[in-house]
């Protein structure tokens, strides 16, 4: 039998695993709202929204676009809940530990199951508040998992943004669920499937993760979950040899690596949560992520449509696209690492002499922040040509600027920022991230309105939008490098 130290160990990488699994499986599911959609209008949900309608050549036809907007209104509401609520869970988070918010968030991802569940076309009002929860519960999941990156180290930056990937491979479950349906299983029966397994997740609460937080840096002999002797769980003000590190830098809300006594850091630490919030580091990186997020929401939740326009309603050839873009929402926990992977090499580099390891994670963050901004581009351009085949390459291109755009989030609020702030920031960029992304339903009302339906000049303005994404990166570049030229003036006026 394993001892304590060889325990904690195993315990360690079991935590990482199934952490892994819980995202992948289960957390982001909402984002796979274009394979439930594919069900649901099978089934005839809002079907009394369909009207008859004259065609081009006098034919009678069937409008649908009542339908596709409730859809749409369905997602829109899902996805600003998603992000909206990311503030206030937080704070529970930060205040009332592990235990409280993973509670909460299973709590609400069952009852959304069973709403589903209990949903039919007659019922459909259901899946507002089915979607909703389930996405507020996802979101507290992903945030719970994340710290599990507190235990790796050096490696933080890659589990973070590994979980971020797995978060946006789970949308994925829907497709399950579709072919499920398409072989017989009832809704019904998956969701309730999808309820029970809220005792898995109740069971890895409190086996496999800690009442609080988890600690950084480390502390020595540092235990969580059932442990076969004492437990050596420490609280903040308990940490043995840390006596220099404040409570807020023991939580997970810490920048992937800590200098002893940097003096740069030092006083970003002693900056107030209104300075960060007023700082132009945090204005921009909010206008990165929104704009980006946007192009991603308007998307997805159009889909649907969008596939319907472009094959001319065949159903065979929507189902295949519907499952080709569920497919590549697979890779998503494959394309993440490569970003934090990308961020972790350039911050090994030598640094330069007097350069704080703040300034050289910000100079790592520069490309990761580019690369997403120029995937962004080039996912809106393919998006907004009306060929089809060339919508495999969208959904490559989706899936990956989606994994870089949130791993990338928490990446640089974590190293931009204090400890002590992250998590009050965090949650605050993803609520504000989310008004602005309440945006995408009038872009939808507007397409099939004034617009007919044709979503070309919509799309060419979000492209342009999508531009300004640049200037982030650009700002911290300029910033890096005035860091720069000042510590060779200073050091000339000191030889001097």
């Amino acid at each position: 039998m394993l001892g304590c130290e060889g325990g904690a160990g195993v315990r360690r990488w079991l935590t990482l695993a199934t952490g892994l699994l819980e995202c992948l499986c289960f957390a982001g599911a909402v984002f796979g709202w274009a394979s439930l959609v594919f069900v649901l209008k099978t089934e005839g949900y809002f079907s009394h929204l369909c009207v008859n309608a004259t065609g081009v050549n006098g034919t009678q036809v069937l409008d649908c676009s009542g339908q596709d907007e409730q859809f749409s209104l369905v997602f829109t509401i899902a996805s600003f809940m998603n992000n909206f609520l990311t503030l206030p869970n937080g704070f529970l988070f930060d205040r009332f530990g592990t235990t409280v918010a993973r509670l909460l968030g299973v709590s609400l991802y069952t009852t959304g199951s069973l709403f589903l569940a209990f949903s039919s076309a007659d019922l459909s009002i259901l899946l507002f508040p089915a979607l909703s929860v389930i996405a507020v519960g996802g979101i507290l999941l992903l945030m719970t998992n994340m710290q599990v990156g507190n235990l790796f180290g050096t490696h933080r930056s890659t589990i973070i943004t590994l979980y971020n990937g797995a978060f946006d491979s789970s949308s994925a479950l829907f497709l399950i669920i579709k072919l499920l349906f398409e072989a017989g299983v009832s809704l019904r029966i998956s969701f309730l499937s999808l309820a029970s397994c809220g005792i898995i997740h109740l069971l890895r609460t409190f086996l496999l993760l800690p009442k609080t937080t988890i600690p950084y840096p480390l502390p020595e002999g540092y235990t969580y979950g059932m442990t076969c002797g004492r437990s050596k769980s420490f609280s903040p003000e308990q940490v043995p040899g840390q006596g220099h590190v404040q409570e807020e830098d023991l939580t997970e809300e810490t920048p992937f690596k800590k200098d002893p006594v940097p003096s740069e850091d030092q006083t970003e630490t002693q900056k107030s949560f209104r300075d960060c919030f007023l700082s132009k580091f945090f204005m921009w990186h909010l206008l990165w992520l929104s704009v980006m997020q946007l192009r991603h929401y308007l998307f997805i939740g159009t889909l649907n449509p969008m596939l319907q326009r472009l094959t001319q309603g065949e159903p065979s050839l929507v189902s295949q696209y519907t499952n080709a873009f569920a497919v590549t929402q697979l890779c998503g926990v494959l394309c993440a690492p490569w970003n934090g992977l990308i961020m972790d090499r350039l911050k090994g580099k030598p640094r330069a002499p007097g350069e704080s390891e703040r300034e050289a994670d910000l100079r790592a963050s520069v490309l990761s922040l580019s690369l997403t901004a120029l995937q962004c581009v080039l996912f809106s351009l393919c998006a907004s040509t009306p060929y089809l085949p060339l919508q495999y390459l969208t959904f490559i291109l989706q899936v990956l600027n989606r994994s870089f755009l949130y791993g990338g989030n928490a990446a640089f609020i974590s190293i931009a920022f204090p400890p002590c702030h992250f998590g009050k920031l965090y949650g605050l960029v993803m609520a504000l991230s989310a008004v602005f992304s309440v945006l995408q339903y009038p872009c939808f009302a507007l397409v099939k309105g004034v617009l007919g339906g044709d979503p070309l000049y919509v799309n060419v303005a979000l492209t342009l939008l999508s531009f300004t994404a640049f200037i982030h990166p650009l700002y911290v570049y300029l910033h890096c490098r005035h860091l720069t030229s000042q510590r060779a003036l200073d050091k000339k006026q000191d030889s001097t």
